[in-house]
């Protein structure tokens, strides 16, 4: 296969993890005999820097021609001036909108050598596997009208949550699709109690279930789910929900599996192209240092590998690799304190790891 692959290392640790990602996506292509085709760009705080844009139109038009897309991180101090007319967070915002990206596909997997690591008791998190869908292009973050007013006063600020029928549609038929090939059972988060925006997320995601029947449903208010995950994790399968709702559980819970730098992400749309970068932030205060957890980059490499290319040999690969080194006790530093090991180590042990697999273990 050959395949073209923007990366867009970003700020922060960005550049790090993505770098150590790549090379993993070198040693596929040549271990499975596929030409992969590299494009690097600016995004976020760099690009803001070098071009006045977060996402330049160089960026964006290599992104809408490419196969996939692997992001590092944006954002950071340098840029987090309130008033500030341009921020690093516009161009996510802008490239998931360019590229149609509307379903932000989040696992939450606890590596059963680090249920220790969780700040929950072991026996909380053991076993828990969960699949987030976060609805991408709806809700406050893309709602109209939004204004801030600075009045004689008083000070105001408006910001919109809408839903149309076919965003929830859409982000909806996907989670049960997934439920199908998982434990069959979705979770649907929202706040029908208060807001109409999620009376008519309810209605919708009723009627989507009734194509199937075969997947157990059930509903239920954000603030509960997120006493749940702290609770009763291992009950769900595929939790679906909203952008803000989804933004804010996800990163809960991610720290159930003890570290933010393990969780990948995948951003599909309709069409094959997708985005794919690992949940946490810049790190801009470790940034340089090299001592970053690249797994979350990695992983989301093999995320692109499954949803945008079609490679799932090739996925399972990388994956396989990541179990059996941190089964090994391979750690970053923010795994343990204990001789934890630089970004480029963790990097170097994983592929180390993928070339002993056996040929039987290999694609065709």
């Amino acid at each position: 296969m050959k395949a073209t692959i923007v990366l867009l290392p970003g700020d922060g640790i960005g550049p790090e993890v993505v770098h150590e990602a790549r090379l993993v996506l070198d040693l596929v292509a040549a271990r499975y005999g596929h030409q992969f085709v590299f494009a690097e760009h600016l995004i976020g705080g760099a690009a803001i820097d070098a071009t006045g844009d977060a996402l330049p139109t160089a960026t964006r038009s290599a992104a809408s021609r490419a196969d996939a897309v692997l992001l590092g991180a944006v954002g950071g101090p340098k840029w987090d001036d309130p008033k500030a007319r341009v921020r690093p967070e516009q161009g996510l915002l802008a490239i998931r909108k360019e590229l149609r990206l509307f379903a932000n596909l989040r696992p939450v997997r606890v590596h059963p050598a680090l249920a220790h690591a969780s700040p929950l008791k072991p026996e909380k998190v053991a076993g828990v596997d969960i699949l987030f869908l976060r609805e991408l292009t709806g809700g406050l973050y893309f709602g109209w009208p939004k204004f801030r007013e600075d009045g004689q006063l008083h000070r105001r600020a408006v910001d919109t949550l809408e839903y149309r029928e076919d965003e929830i549609h859409r982000i909806v038929h996907m989670a049960f699709k997934l439920a199908r090939t998982r434990r069959k059972k979705v979770t649907s988060v929202d706040k029908a109690n208060v807001l109409e925006s999620s009376r008519l997320w309810r209605e919708v995601t009723n009627e989507v279930h009734a194509q199937y029947t075969d997947v157990a449903l059930e509903h239920q208010l954000v603030d509960s789910c997120a006493m749940r995950l702290l609770t009763h994790a291992k009950q769900f399968d595929v939790i679906v929900t909203e952008n803000m709702f989804g933004d804010i559980l996800t990163d809960e819970a991610a720290a159930l599996a003890g570290s933010l730098g393990l969780m990948p992400s995948a951003s599909l749309g309709d069409n094959h192209i997708g985005l794919y970068e690992p949940i946490h932030g810049s790190a801009p205060d470790i940034a340089g240092k090299g001592i970053a957890n690249p797994i979350g980059t990695i992983l989301s490499a093999a995320l692109l590998l499954r949803y945008s290319l079609g490679l799932h040999d090739e996925a399972e690969a990388i994956e396989r690799a990541v179990d059996e080194i941190i089964t090994g006790g391979a750690r970053t530093a923010d795994m343990s304190s204990e001789k934890p090991l630089s970004t480029a180590e963790m990097g170097s042990l994983i592929r180390e790891r993928m070339a002993e697999q056996p040929a039987a273990a290999r694609a065709s």
